[in-house]
């Protein structure tokens, strides 16, 4: 075989990603590879092609086990990928170690196996990836018996399950939770809230819940972006959104019926919200009540609890006023994988310009807003705002001072210990 066609360990990854993740906007689906392949080069000498990079974005490190796999990802595989083909009503946690040619003609597969075995102790299925020329009777002995997936992998690309693995239960890490939570309906992966009002929001389940045409309902009374409410309203769990219908959910209903104890009808309620149109107030102070209930709604957003809980935590430390740069830098050190997920926009020119292939920040690059994901500095930042958790509203990427764009809590508490 001659050089030329001999798989390095980026082209063997890249072809896995496309092969186990093929639609990046597929729902409850997300991966990650490790940022140690969002570099230029690979080995010396020998650059990643952009278009491998492209393939292999978003970039992540994240911890599974005592090491960092190549590539993490949630995704309900087809059963050729698995032993079973159905996981509970969660789609498995996935861990691929990927091998390649370096320049030799040996691909060091056995100890990717025992690597991927090493990540079976936080995720649900785990499998190496090597040049399928490569992988010898005996490597899938070793993978047969400590349940680990062997992945052929073809010089065109093409992707063959040689073993495949039995699905298992385990413990969820903080930095897999991070990757769950981005393949969820309230991820922020590839998605945006795209209304920066909680009202928007809210008002959904009125409109579902109203007799008449959802869309022409919310249009008429509260904003004409049905998509972006609908959206919205599902990130913040009030509807669920199936093939062929949505539904309100539990918490859905309880908007409902607070609405309904307060007015005479859904009409009635929503045409409060008509009258709240274009007003700029926080909505907690605008109209208390919704203000309560919109604290509580976004409460129930995972994001916005460890937000609040580590705000509180840089105030019991002194910083009183923290920068957007003080909050990312902060949670970065007990929270890394979700801090990148949260704030940082997905793509590789931004991925490896903000973390080293070791996955630790570069602190400097935090100083440009245009960064940071939106969805999270602007949208949901501002519902915070209009919830009663933050003194200041959030700011689009392209007008953002990291620096000066202060997270501060409207009321931290003063803890005498």
């Amino acid at each position: 075989m001659s050089s030329g066609a001999l798989l390095s360990e980026p082209q063997v990854l890249a072809h896995t990603k496309q092969r186990l993740f093929p639609n990046p906007r597929e729902s409850n689906s997300y991966a990650v590879c490790d940022t140690q392949f969002a570099t230029e080069e690979w080995l010396h000498g020998q650059p990643i092609q952009a278009g491998v990079r492209e393939r292999l974005a978003p970039f992540n490190h994240v911890r599974l086990g005592s090491g960092y796999p190549d590539l993490v990802g949630v995704r309900s595989l087809e059963s050729d990928f698995l032993a079973v083909e159905h996981f509970g009503d969660q789609s498995p946690l996935i861990a691929v170690e990927a091998k390649g040619y370096t320049g030799s003609e040996v691909v060091d597969v056995e100890r990717g196996i025992v690597q991927a075995y090493d990540r079976l102790h936080e995720a649900n299925a785990v499998y190496v990836a090597a040049p399928f020329e490569a992988i010898s009777q005996s490597n899938r002995v070793l993978a047969r018996e400590l349940n680990v997936g062997v992945l052929g992998v073809y010089v065109s690309g093409d992707v063959e399950p040689l073993e495949v693995p039995r699905v298992v239960g385990n413990r969820t890490s903080d930095d897999a939770a991070a990757i769950r939570f981005q393949a969820t309906a309230q991820g922020v992966a590839n998605k945006s809230f795209g209304l920066n009002h909680p009202k928007n929001y809210l008002a959904y389940p009125l409109a579902l819940y109203h007799p008449d045409d959802t869309s022409q309902i919310l249009s008429e009374y509260v904003v004409r972006a049905v998509d972006d409410a609908r959206r919205g309203a599902s990130f913040l769990g009030l509807i669920e959104e199936e093939p062929n219908r949505t539904t309100l959910t539990p918490l859905g209903n309880e908007v409902v019926r607070f609405a309904l104890r307060r007015y005479e009808s859904v009409d009635a309620a929503l045409s409060e919200f008509e009258a709240w149109q274009r007003s700029r107030k926080c909505f907690y102070d605008l109209a208390p009540e919704w203000g309560l209930l919109t604290r509580r709604v976004v409460w129930t957003y995972p994001a916005t609890q460890l937000l609040v809980k580590e705000l509180q935590t840089l105030h019991d430390e002194g910083v009183h006023e923290p920068t957007l740069v003080d909050l990312v830098e902060w949670l970065h050190i007990d929270h890394p994988t979700f801090t990148v997920e949260l704030f940082l926009r997905g793509t590789d020119d931004v991925r490896s310009r903000v973390l080293d292939e070791d996955g630790d920040l570069r602190v400097n690059e935090l100083t440009d807003g245009n960064v940071f994901h939106s969805p999270t500095v602007f949208q949901l930042k501002a519902m915070l705002y209009h919830g009663g958790f933050l003194t200041e509203r959030g700011a689009e990427p392209n007008r953002l001072d990291p620096e000066s764009d202060i997270w501060r809590l409207c009321e931290p508490l003063d803890f005498v210990y």
